[in-house]
């Protein structure tokens, strides 16, 4: 039986562990910083993965989600080795970022 819970605080986990690598860095800092976009990137990836094991029951209680693009973006990340778009990471850090946060939250109690 897979354990919704620890896939959530393990995505709080991966969100919040980017969050402090870029905080206070601007696009162009992150942009110059190929340590910083790998550390990011792989954390990205791990919660993508985590939220793929999540149940389709707690999934649906957030509908406002789009858990099918970020299964997607993991596969991007994951096998698009020489395709990642760096200006889709920031952009999903400043506006995707927030949101998954807050619904993680929610989920959570």
């Amino acid at each position: 039986m897979k354990d919704d819970r620890l896939y959530l605080i393990h995505i709080r986990e991966c969100i919040e562990r980017t969050e402090s690598y870029v905080a206070g860095k601007n696009r162009q800092e992150f942009f110059d910083s190929t340590l910083l976009q790998d550390a990011v990137i792989r954390n990205l990836q791990v919660m993508a993965e985590s939220t793929q094991r999540l149940s389709d029951q707690i999934k649906d209680a957030q509908s406002g989600i789009d858990w099918f693009e970020i299964a997607g973006f993991r596969n991007v990340l994951v096998h698009g080795y020489l395709g990642i778009d760096v200006e889709r990471v920031w952009n999903i850090l400043e506006k995707d970022l927030p949101a998954l946060k807050k619904a993680i939250k929610r989920m959570l109690q």
